[in-house]
């Protein structure tokens, strides 16, 4: 009861919280049943004290059983984010613990895993996962774009700094906030900042050391999440998926965002199947964001709609953002 107590105290007046993060909530208890039982009453004491707080769980694994409606909101999503988008942009797992060259770029296997995994989640549990490329347990994302393994007490902290791919950050920035569910930044990674796994990811945050280029950028990609109302709540669909190249589409009635990430080291050009989110020859797309190399690009382009799919010429290591400009006529 006391335990219930703090969970319904802090998100009523005059504190106001906006829900609990639980640490590794599904090892509460010394049985699943009584594990189910707590989170279920934990549920209704902290609903009954504000219907709106968030109960977001750690966990890893499938989190189907506490997501039914009756116990956890959602998770922090390593399953069918985190650790997919680091594999497909790096091919290093988020511990920068292994390296595998076969799973960078590899689209269909991006694919396969994010299906399965997000198949684990309600959709209201999936649209409102914690989305992110680093965190307090896990190596820096920046630092996995060097594409080596590396630990604090082995590599030092400037090797956690050197080789790292600023083009591939983006790219994952990108991905971030246009993937279902909440991105969420840990703090630095906006301003550039790397790090090996626990406790090499915890530094100070660099002030006065900032990549100001890389802040400005992800102004403009949060700018657009928060403006593009299929980015929030819209369906999602993977349109390509081969070899270093990925593009996916989030979708409603009168708002529709298209994705398309390069991992490729040369130019290549590409058809999106634009058709299968009912975008026809008489729409018109516009790119919102473009990424590549150190740089990024936010004027706006128009694009055709040929056959019922959109030609894109893209640069290695590149991502781009593109919505519909105009209901047809």
């Amino acid at each position: 009861d006391y335990i219930l107590r703090i969970g319904s105290k802090w998100v009523s007046a005059p504190y106001n919280v906006d829900g609990w993060r639980l640490d590794v909530a599904a090892d509460l208890g010394h049985s699943k049943e009584m594990n189910h039982q707590f989170w279920t009453d934990f549920r209704k004491s902290v609903k009954s004290a504000n219907k709106n707080a968030i109960i977001l769980a750690e966990h890893y694994g499938d989190p189907s059983d506490w997501l039914q409606g009756g116990q956890w909101d959602s998770i922090m999503n390593y399953d069918a984010f985190m650790e997919p988008v680091s594999w497909f942009l790096t091919g290093v797992d988020k511990h920068s613990d292994n390296v595998d060259m076969f799973l960078k770029g590899n689209g269909k296997s991006f694919a396969e895993a994010m299906k399965h995994n997000m198949a684990k989640m309600q959709t209201q549990s999936l649209l409102v996962s914690m989305n992110q490329l680093s965190n307090h347990d896990h190596s820096r994302f920046l630092t996995r774009t060097n594409g080596r393994c590396g630990r604090i007490v082995s590599d030092g902290m400037k090797g956690a700094e050197e080789g790292v791919n600023i083009a591939l950050m983006k790219a994952a920035i990108i991905m971030q906030m246009t993937w279902p569910g909440a991105p969420t930044f840990y703090y630095g990674d906006e301003a550039g900042l790397c790090g090996w796994t626990d406790p090499d990811n915890r530094r100070p945050y660099p002030w006065g050391k900032e990549n100001a280029e890389l802040i400005d950028f992800c102004r403009y990609a949060i700018y657009f999440h928060s403006h593009n109302k299929a980015l929030k709540t819209g369906a999602f669909k993977m349109l390509i998926a081969m070899n270093d190249v990925v593009s996916f589409g989030r979708f409603e009635e009168d708002s529709k965002i298209i994705t398309l990430v390069s991992t490729a080291h040369s130019d290549m050009e590409v058809d999106i199947p634009v058709w299968q989110l009912d975008i026809s020859d008489d729409d018109t797309m516009e790119r919102l964001l473009y990424s590549y190399e150190d740089k990024y690009n936010v004027g706006k382009v128009d694009y055709n709609v040929e056959g019922g799919n959109l030609h894109v010429k893209i640069t290695p290591e590149s991502a781009m953002m593109f919505r519909v400009k105009k209901n047809r006529v």
